[in-house]
Parts: structure tokens; sequence; C-alpha cells
């Protein structure tokens, strides 16, 4: 009887040791930074590097950002690779970018583009480095394509060619208000090319 007692003890006494184990790796080991939450990202995709100048950067990959910008319309924003800076965390680098835009009025934009940014409070986004983007059946190039959410703008910049059934045009700028739908035309040069078919 006094050896079963014994036996109750010791596993007693482990398992309240091990539970102050628990308690203690848990709570009062400062040691380890705490886990970030990222949303909207598959965590087996990160990839921190171990080189000294990289310290302060994550790598992510085959990444997907998906939501409704301020005017409630819907967006899927894809990158192939991405970076974040450990100190700026709502600005994501990205590379090989794919953006869908999904209107209220049921048309769709798409932008592809080499190069990328995207401020994940502001939902703002910048494509830059062969940018094509299409819609409703006409296609966009330029240099840069800025995706102004806070102020419901996109903006097209430098050597901008817009392809359509209706015609062509060359500019070195547009402006398109999402609000109101209107387009604004410039040219640093005061000069437009438009070739249109009256047809």
């Amino acid at each position: 009887m006094i050896k079963r007692k014994d036996k109750i003890r010791l596993i007693q006494f482990l398992l309240l040791f091990i539970g102050t184990l628990i308690v203690f790796f848990t709570y009062f080991n400062k040691e380890k930074p705490q886990e970030k939450i990222i949303s909207s990202i598959d965590k087996e995709n990160i990839k921190k590097t171990e080189n000294e100048s990289s310290d302060q950067l994550d790598y992510f990959y085959n990444i997907k950002y998906s939501g409704l910008d301020l005017q409630g319309n819907r967006y899927v924003l894809k990158s192939k690779e991405a970076q974040v800076n450990k100190n700026l965390q709502e600005i994501v680098n990205m590379n090989f970018v794919n953006a869908v835009f999904y209107f209220k009025d049921n048309t769709t934009l798409v932008i592809h583009s080499d190069k990328g940014v995207y401020n994940n409070k502001s939902l703002d986004m910048i494509f830059e480095k062969n940018v094509k983007a299409n819609y409703e059946g006409s296609e966009l190039y330029g240099e840069k394509i800025v995706y102004l959410n806070s102020k419901k703008l996109l903006e097209v910049l430098d050597n901008v060619k817009l392809i359509d059934v209706k015609g062509t045009m060359v500019a070195d700028k547009l402006l398109f208000d999402l609000e109101t739908k209107t387009l604004d035309i410039s040219s640093y040069n005061n000069k437009v090319n438009t070739n249109i078919n009256l047809k």
C-alpha cells in the first residue's frame, strides 16, 4: 500500500513539474520573438533569409491578397515573389504581379506587371515595368499604373498607349476617376496622338 502511494506522489510531482515548465516557457521566456499574424498569406510560403544584409526583410512566394477597396469593389492581387521590411510591414514589394478588379458596374480590370508595391493599410497599389491592362476589351500599356484607392483614382503614366476597337491613343498620362468614371488625358509636350475609327 505504501509503494502505491509513493508512485502516485511521484506521478503527481512529475505532472506538476511539467506543467510548471510549460507555463514558464509560454509566458516567461522573453528571448523568443512572438509570432506575427499575417493575413491572406499562407505562412508556409515565408522564407526568412540568414544573410546579415537581409536581416530586416521577410520573403514570400506565391502570395495572394483579396478584399474590398474603399468603394466596395472586390479585388484579387497575386504575386510570385514579395518582400516586406520588418520595420515597415504595411508596404509589400512584389515581383511578377497580377491583379483583377471587379467593379460594382460588372466591369473588370486586369493588370499585369513585372514589379509592384502594395500598401496593405491604405490598399493603394503601384504597378511598374512591362505594365499591361485590359478593361472591357481595351488594352492599355504604360510604364506605371498607380491605383490610388484612398483618392478613388487610377493613374497611368509614361508612354501610355490605349488600343481599343474604336481606335488607338498615345499620351503621357491618363487619369481615370473611379467614382465619376471620367478620363483625363494629358501629355508633357501638349500633344496627344489618336486614331479613331468612326464606323
